[in-house]
């Protein structure tokens, strides 16, 4: 297993040093930093100090190689339009962001989870062809419509939620919460369904689909024939056996929440990794939006260790078929 994690470690290297050349070459050519730094009125000289103090004037190979360096040490400059040290904006937002992508993240699972397994199971009562219905509107609608219209279904008409801000937040050391406050977990509510809705309803067809599949292989048919209850066919032997391409799906799609957030803490003004990013390709801040891409090429790769580390707990046959092969 160890050997497994370090030969994993060693094949995402690669991934970072391609994800961060792109990014850095992508952004290095779009806008005008220095003349949005230093504003309308400047001299020659003053433009020139300044470049060279950015180190814009070193050739692009230098300037990536000075990048990645500062990068494998969590530093990545100074943001050119707040004048602040990136990974400090950063840590500032990255808990808005994580904090609702775990919310959207547990609604997800929480409800599709259950609606596939329900649908796979009952597929022709009434309220499996609600979900399945239901479950066309959540992939259909574009996410910033979805928030759109919650916004004025519960905040504009009927007034019980807020349309925009994180709400009231409690300081834990470095982490800002929302958690702690009734005003912060209100302005959780629209943001993390809007986020979680498209994943809901791709887990619970996609649950579904498995459920249908597995029930018609020969091991349940087998297991009914010994004359087990439904309850231990349907989640001992059947639902068990679904879990495994829903764990890569899965997975990926919580890489997706975060990495997608950005639509969403846009419509709802929420202050986080992804309002930043906006706020920055505005400017063509260069710091911030190759920070930010790297941090979203850092989450998918750990979260594919995860999943592969997953398949050995929900599969045995990986297990023993790792086993013979090491013997």
């Amino acid at each position: 297993m160890f050997a497994f994690i370090i030969n994993r470690i060693l094949q995402a290297i690669p991934v970072m040093l391609a994800v961060a050349l792109i990014s850095f070459a992508m952004f290095a050519y779009v806008g005008d930093p220095v003349a949005i730094m230093l504003g309308q009125d400047f001299t020659e000289a003053q433009r020139d100090a300044l470049v060279h103090d950015l180190g814009l004037d070193q050739p692009f190979w230098v300037q990536f190689a000075t990048f990645t360096g500062h990068a494998i040490r969590g530093e990545f400059g100074l943001s050119y339009r707040l004048s602040r040290p990136v990974a400090e904006l950063i840590g500032e937002r990255a808990p808005a962001t994580l904090e609702l992508a775990f919310c959207a993240a547990v609604l997800a699972l929480a409800v599709g989870v259950p609606m596939g397994v329900y649908t796979g199971l009952y597929r022709n009562s009434w309220l499996s062809r609600f979900f399945l219905t239901f479950s066309l509107v959540g992939v259909s609608l574009p996410t910033f419509l979805i928030g759109i219209l919650l916004i004025l279904v519960f905040a504009v008409w009927l007034g019980w939620l807020p349309s925009f801000g994180r709400g009231d937040t409690v300081q834990l050391g470095w982490w800002s919460t929302g958690f702690l406050t009734w005003s912060g977990i209100k302005a959780l509510i629209l943001p993390s369904i809007t986020l979680g809705l498209f994943q809901l309803t791709l887990i619970m067809r996609l649950v579904r689909a498995e459920m249908l599949e597995v029930l018609r292989t020969d091991y349940i048919k087998f297991a009914r024939a010994r004359g087990l209850p439904n309850r231990a066919v349907h989640f001992g032997h059947a639902l068990k056996n679904t879990l495994v391409p829903v764990i890569t799906i899965v997975g990926l799609q919580l890489g997706a929440i975060i990495a997608f957030a950005i639509v969403t803490e846009t419509v709802f003004q929420w202050p986080g990794m992804g309002l930043l990013f906006i706020q920055s390709v505005g400017v063509a801040d260069i710091p911030v939006m190759s920070a930010y891409l790297l941090l979203i090429a850092l989450v998918f790769v750990s979260i594919n260790l995860i999943v592969d580390l997953l398949y050995y707990a929900v599969d045995p046959r990986l297990r023993i078929g790792r086993g013979k092969g090491g013997h």
